[in-house]
């Protein structure tokens, strides 16, 4: 990064005439260049006249200002200029504070150093008054706690500058340097190359305050991921230097989901001219190089750029014993617990500071754990897919990771679940690195080819499936006319993957041609499609912006539709209205006309449905669901559909679908199948997709013989679909502050997460019941810290949540027509933030603070339609 991030004119700047009291404000724009302007002439009381923008890439510019105080500025400056022959001494101060983002200074963990600084002009090239070497000595340091605090929580307290530094470092600070000013801006600092990169920084900022920019010119300035930050600096200037320089900066970082779970560093640096005296003469020579020689042959040129400063963990466990002490935390079923994600959150830190040969203890990396696993061994199925998981959801996934995938595939791989697993998530893979605009790496290429010609290049039911599942996650746009193809298909299973592939895209790249295609499926144009598929059509057409003929036939079709089905339609129609979903407002114009609306249409009865309604709302985050039930004419479950999306900010994350699927189960009852759906073998299964990424669906019971031998040894139990701890959110970077320090600022999110379901069929009792439970536990911690070798102060903000979803739905058939009861319902969960801030000394001195809040939150049955509450009383009063 370079140094003029913060030695150059702060963007949004403002120039200050005092004579005139008048104004004018640098506007601000995004991107990459930057371009900075300065009055080209003598400030007086006619005020500047300037105009111009202060631009920079892929993120957001700070809200900044930049005021410029002048008494007496010499004609023609294009910066401050220094007298020769005089010694200009300055008070300066440097601090830093962290705490949480609404959190006082008083309350505030952080540091101040203060000293003496003697200021002179070393040489002035002849030809340019502009062009100057000058010679900065830091003298008299002291450090004190940025804000007032008890004896007790100080720990500086007795202690001096040398205890806190060490004789070496505070020798290495009050050595002098050299800054090289060329037309106001740095063009060089000289130092020594053995001092501690922390000293070198410091020097570094204290020479950021004798830059100011008095005309145009253009640097290149890069600030990494967006977040609120702002600065001010305020330039008095005497006599042609700087009389005094006050900065400050803010940076603050949030947690989307939750702005309360926020982090801010307060940066401040303060220069005061208190007298000026004579000074030692300038020193002869013709350019800089060879008058720094001849001052001290050791100094050299050390580079404007803040260093690096290494710190050093004393005592911290290893990897290996980490691993030990935190494994049983990690278990499955502990899964539900806080404590779960909090350890993974705490292994992944252990596990980037650890060398490959240590992660090879605990087989917990890329490499590792390729060397580890062995894909040909159908035994070690659990940890293979646990891992394939982890790259599906992997944050950051990159190229290396796909091809090691790819890899794979090509292999012999002992177990066919797993095959299928490898090549879906890679599909999610592709996804992700190409909205990192990595479409055209290598092995994305190559999967790419591999996905899209997949489906033609085999006969074999699974794999055809495997690979329409790939191109789901993928969600690339050559993958429509494939999906527009299998939509069509005489399997049942192509036609539900494509049409809910389809749901996912874009609505501005449904075609014509796409929407013809659905339209075909669901009025059967062609052919006579299953139940699922047709209601899965309609799911399409209502979600991709349909017109007004679209809408209107789909409400001219109830009444003639299978017996369910109506029902399903008219629960779906009726749901988009009452929640204002996007299109209400072409189905509201379509109901005014009662050919398509009338009592024999909207009157039809049956136990399927379709309801939407709110988990949370808060200014943060809204959470909605959606849960879609349609059953067979004879009262069987045929599909059911749960979603769960979360909005923050104009972004909506898929965060959770299961879907529950059964078929050909009319023969246990002696009922009669739908149309089309009379020589369908007996099928139950789920499918789950979770943060957007499509996983590998579970079957309960595949053929008649597998139905009752798996009915007559259920036990109850839920089958797994998915458990594991899920890296959320993975956010860091490195703030450099003006005063040369700098901040790391990293945010994690870890969930654990236990979903599974299952489906019991009992003759005895004529009874079925289909369920799903969502385990989870949230937690996510922010950590911002000012660390120097010598001190370091931080705070964390954290949040944490335990939470439970079950989704249950009854089916009592021993009358008819049959009862139907679904429940969805949260338990009541904790939820709890919490503030640690800290501080401690090299000798190993350390104080901390801690604050949490507790709560919690009641537990609750979310409501669907008041015929199934209706229903529900029936099947628990007819319970024996």
């Amino acid at each position: 990064m370079i140094l003029f991030l913060f030695l150059v004119q702060p963007p949004g700047s403002r120039f200050l005439n005092r004579n005139s009291k008048t104004e004018t404000k640098l506007e601000t724009s995004q991107r990459r260049r930057v371009s900075i302007c300065i009055c080209r002439q003598t400030l007086t009381s006619a005020g500047c006249s300037v105009k111009c923008t202060f631009t920079v890439s892929s993120v957001a510019v700070p809200q900044s200002e930049y005021l410029l105080k002048s008494s007496e500025m010499k004609s023609g400056a294009a910066g401050p200029r220094l007298n020769n022959n005089q010694l200009y001494k300055f008070s300066y101060t440097t601090e830093v504070l962290v705490d949480r983002a609404r959190g006082s200074k008083e309350g505030s963990t952080g540091y101040r150093i203060s000293s003496d600084v003697d200021v002179n002009l070393v040489w002035r090239d002849p030809s340019s008054k502009d062009d100057q070497l000058i010679r900065l000595v830091i003298s008299n340091v002291r450090i004190d706690p940025a804000s007032r605090r008890s004896e007790k929580k100080n720990i500086l307290h007795g202690s001096t500058a040398e205890s806190v530094l060490g004789k070496t470092k505070l020798a290495a600070l009050m050595k002098p340097f050299l800054l090289h000013l060329k037309n106001g801006k740095a063009k060089a600092f000289y130092s020594y190359w053995a001092e501690p990169a922390t000293i070198k920084n410091l020097k570094r900022g204290l020479a950021s305050l004798l830059q100011v920019q008095l005309k145009t010119g253009k640097v290149i300035e890069v600030l990494g991921v967006s977040r609120k930050s702002n600065s001010v600096t305020v330039f008095t200037l005497e006599d042609g230097f700087i009389g005094s320089a006050v900065a400050e900066e803010m940076h603050s970082l949030a947690v989307n989901a939750r702005r309360s779970a926020a982090a801010k560093v307060v940066s401040r640096q303060t220069l005061k001219l208190v007298k000026t005296e004579a000074g030692p003469l300038e020193a002869a020579g013709k350019d800089v190089a060879g008058v720094v020689k001849s001052i001290d042959a050791k100094l050299a040129a050390v580079g404007i750029v803040a260093e690096k400063v290494k710190s050093q963990c004393k005592g911290c466990p290893s990897l290996f014993e980490h691993w030990q002490a935190q494994q049983k935390q990690l278990e499955p079923a502990s899964l539900s617990k806080a404590t779960a994600p909090r350890s993974f959150l705490a292994l992944i830190q252990s596990i980037r500071k650890a060398s490959k040969d240590d992660i090879l203890k605990t087989a917990a990396s890329l490499d590792a754990m390729l060397e580890f696993l062995n894909f040909t061994d159908a035994k070690s199925f659990v940890l293979q897919e646990r891992f394939l998981y982890a790259c599906g959801f992997s944050s950051h996934p990159n190229e290396r990771m796909l091809q090691a995938l790819l890899d794979i595939s090509k292999g012999k791989i002992g177990n066919t679940d797993i095959k299928e697993s490898v090549v879906i998530i890679m599909g999610a893979l592709v996804h992700k690195l190409c909205q990192k605009g990595g479409c055209n790496l290598p092995a994305v290429v190559k999967v790419k080819k591999m996905i899209l010609e997949g489906p033609d290049s085999t006969k074999v039911e699974s794999e055809v499936q495997m690979y329409l599942l790939a191109l789901k996650n993928s969600l690339l746009p050559e993958a429509i006319p494939i999906f527009t193809k299998y939509a069509e298909s005489e399997v049942g299973a192509y036609n539900t993957i494509s049409l809910t592939a389809l749901q996912r895209y874009d609505v501005n790249l449904m075609t014509n041609e796409v929407k013809l295609t659905v339209n075909r499926v669901y009025h059967q144009n062609r052919r006579i499609y299953e139940k699922n598929v047709r209601a899965a059509a309609a799911d399409v057409i209502l979600s991709s912006n349909p017109s007004y003929v679209e809408v209107k036939n789909l409400l001219l079709s109830i009444g003639n539709l299978p017996y369910e089905m109506n029902k399903y339609m008219l629960s779906k129609i009726q749901d988009i209205l009452r929640f204002q979903l996007p299109a209400s407002k072409v189905i509201q114009q379509a109901m005014k006309d009662t050919i398509s609306h009338n009592y024999d249409r909207f009157a039809k009865v049956g136990s399927s449905s379709a309801y939407s309604g709110f988990m949370a709302q808060s200014a943060d985050v809204t959470s909605t669901y959606s849960l879609d039930i349609l059953y067979s004419g004879s009262g069987v479950l045929r599909r059911s559909n749960m979603n769960i999306y979360g909005a923050s900010n104009g972004a909506m994350l898929h965060g959770l679908q299961v879907a529950i699927e059964a078929q050909g189960l009319e023969s246990l009852i002696a009922a009669t199948p739908d149309e089309g759906e009379e020589d369908l073998e007996s099928f139950a299964g789920m499918s789950a997709l979770l943060f957007d990424v499509q996983l590998r669906p579970v079957t309960f019971f595949k053929g008649y013989s597998d139905l009752m031998s798996k009915m007559f040894s259920m036990s109850g139990e839920p089958m797994n679909v998915v458990k594991g701890l899920i890296l959320l959110t993975d956010h860091s970077e490195v703030i450099q502050l003006q005063s040369g320090l700098k901040a790391s600022a990293e945010f994690q999110g870890g969930l654990a997460i236990d979903i599974s379901g299952g489906m019991e069929v009992s003759l005895w009792y004529r009874e079925s019941k289909t369920s799903v439970n969502n385990r989870g536990a949230l937690v996510v911690t922010g950590n911002v810290t000012v660390d120097m070798d010598f001190m370091r102060a931080g705070v964390e903000v954290s949040f944490e949540t335990e939470a439970s979803l079950d989704f249950i739905t009854t089916v009592q058939f021993s009358e008819y027509p049959f009862l139907v009861c679904i429940q969805m319902d949260k338990t009541t969960f904790p939820f709890s933030e919490s503030v640690s801030k800290y501080e401690s000394l090299s000798s190993g001195k350390s104080v901390v603070s801690h604050k949490s809040k507790k709560q919690l939150v009641p537990g609750s049955e979310f409501p669907l339609h008041q015929e199934n509450s209706n229903m529900c009383k029936r099947v628990f009063d007819s319970s024996w």
